[in-house]
């Protein structure tokens, strides 16, 4: 088997899933790139494995874990998409960042708390 068929397909689906998660604004879509990325990485720990004949098959053991990994992945970071989705009612990365900022004047500079001076 030549090794460079199996390895210029896993760098193209790499490189369709960088893409997809550099470039996709919705949660779940970025979900599949990374998916689609892992999947990459198995293809290649598979190919190298059967290449080096390997008897402890440790590509395979590791493209296991990996499977794993993407799976647990997937199913939490599933339920925070869901969950965002409920409260906001929408998917949108862009949006998610007002979870983090919030600027309190128009010009972004923060403003003085005055509650706290007019209940004293």
């Amino acid at each position: 088997m030549h090794l460079a068929y199996p390895a210029v397909l896993a760098v193209l689906l790499f490189c369709t899933g960088l893409y997809g998660v550099l470039a996709r604004r919705n949660a779940i879509l970025v979900l599949m790139s990374v998916e689609l990325m892992l999947n990459a990485v198995n293809l290649n720990l598979v190919a190298f494995d059967v290449w080096l004949r390997d008897t402890l098959h440790a590509g395979q053991a590791l493209t296991l874990f990996t499977i794993a990994i993407a799976a647990a992945e997937i199913g939490i970071g599933l339920a925070i998409v869901l969950l965002v989705y409920r409260n906001r009612g929408s998917s949108d990365i862009d949006r998610l960042r007002d979870l983090a900022e919030k600027p309190d004047a128009a010009d972004g500079e923060p403003q003085p708390d005055t509650t706290a001076e007019a209940a004293a």
